[in-house]
């Protein structure tokens, strides 16, 4: 036990023991959709169903037609809701792999054209599936790295993006910058990079797996030539996902073997999960507009007692336009980790960030981006909202939050 335990600042074995054994018990109330959230019932009652098909899709005779069938019929599907063609439609296994295939493909497809296209133009603050891609291929494959810099809420530079690229278009191979952060909420003008991007023809992808079913998201309308999403932050089965790929952008595939996804990723369709998928994506679409009214209402109710509680927290990117859902606090002189284990304790899940990063108490490197300290970055709280959140989940957490933040507050900055 004593291998796995995360480091939880100054709390007890027996205070992470309550809480472990209250996670065992199953919680009440879940805040933590960014992470993943909880599959619909109409999507689990149409993978069920969808599971009991054979065939594979690749397969001529009638069983694997039929799962073909399935394949494509949810394909188009999420070609409509996303605003673009169901042949730019290529799925993957979720987001870490679609980011990948993006970012990896778009690269070597054009350093492939053009040896001195070797920069990549990001942000510090992008998803780790994206940055770890961008770290490779500088430390692997001779590429250089051009970080776009954030003020203080999260927001990019688009005047230094624009000289940057005014500059040196020459090398750019693409851009990669998300749609919405995952962390801290903030949404990216994309429309005006792309069009700052078009200037010089050069491909810009975006994750944008934080915006979807939260903003509206169209690829036709972007401008992107690829853009990341994936099922289970929506309400899908984990495991499956998408890279939206523009017809006209080209990229060398990343895995290698039947290319049965357009000759751009290979490895056998998994047509059931690709089904609930698409519903997940159709009912997160259809309900966008409703639930970005509701979240707001929650967040807002959320940040405005928890302001009266602790006058000094910060609620990062709360000037700029952010996603409804997402509520992320910076509260001095505590950390985290403390808050998050005291508030599983209490019956509530909440994060700290990035569930990618779970279990390793470092300071968050989105926080760390906008140029807070490291004990700043340690001290931070993401509450997120979905499909099934409501009214009385906010009042589950302010009735467990007082307690957990004075247990924090006790424990302090301690990092063992």
């Amino acid at each position: 036990m004593s291998r796995i335990q995360p480091r939880i600042g100054s709390l007890s074995q027996k205070q992470f023991a309550r809480a472990f054994e209250t996670r065992l018990k199953g919680m009440h109330v879940y805040l933590d959709h960014a992470a993943t959230s909880p599959i619909r019932p109409s999507v689990l009652v149409r993978y069920t169903k969808a599971l009991e098909q054979i065939g594979n899709p690749s397969s001529v005779h009638s069983f694997g037609q039929t799962s073909r069938q399935m394949l494509e019929e949810a394909r188009e599907s999420i070609a409509k809701d996303l605003g673009c063609d169901r042949n730019e439609v290529i799925f993957t296994s979720g987001g870490t792999e679609s980011d990948n295939l993006a970012v990896k493909g778009l690269y070597w497809h054009r350093r492939g054209q053009d040896l001195n296209r070797n920069l990549v133009i990001t942000s510090n603050a992008e998803h780790a599936a994206v940055l770890d891609s961008v770290n490779y291929l500088v430390a692997e494959q001779g590429a250089e790295a051009y970080f776009v810099p954030l003020d203080d809420e999260g927001l990019l530079d688009l005047e230094d993006l624009a000289r940057v690229l005014a500059e040196r278009s020459d090398q750019v191979a693409l851009i990669s910058l998300m749609w919405a952060n995952n962390e801290i909420g903030v949404v990216n003008p994309i429309m005006q990079i792309t069009d700052l991007a078009s200037k010089y023809s050069i491909p810009v992808h975006s994750d944008a797996i934080a915006a979807l079913g939260h903003i509206p998201v169209s690829f036709a309308g972007s401008g992107l030539a690829a853009m990341t999403i994936t099922g289970h932050k929506v309400g899908s089965p984990v495991g499956v996902g998408a890279l939206i790929l523009s017809r006209n952008q080209k990229l060398t595939p990343v895995v290698h073997g039947g290319g049965q996804e357009r000759n751009l990723r290979s490895g056998t369709p998994d047509a059931a999960a690709a089904s609930a998928f698409a519903i997940a994506v159709h009912e997160a679409v259809r309900e966008q507009p409703s639930k970005q009214q509701l979240h707001a209402e929650l967040s807002g109710r959320l940040i405005e007692a928890v302001k009266q509680m602790v006058p000094d927290v910060k609620v990062s990117s709360e000037k700029v336009e952010r996603l409804s859902n997402n509520v992320h606090f910076r509260f001095p002189g505590c950390l985290g980790d403390s808050l998050l284990f005291l508030m599983d304790q209490n019956g509530v899940s909440i994060s700290t960030g990035s569930a990618c990063a779970a279990g390793v108490s470092s300071p968050s490197h989105v926080v760390l981006s906008l140029g807070a300290g490291v004990d700043e970055a340690m001290g931070t709280m993401r509450i997120t909202f979905g499909h099934n959140s409501t009214h009385t989940d906010v009042d589950a957490f302010l009735e467990a939050f007082p307690k957990a933040y004075e247990g924090a507050k006790l424990a302090g900055l301690t990092r063992r």
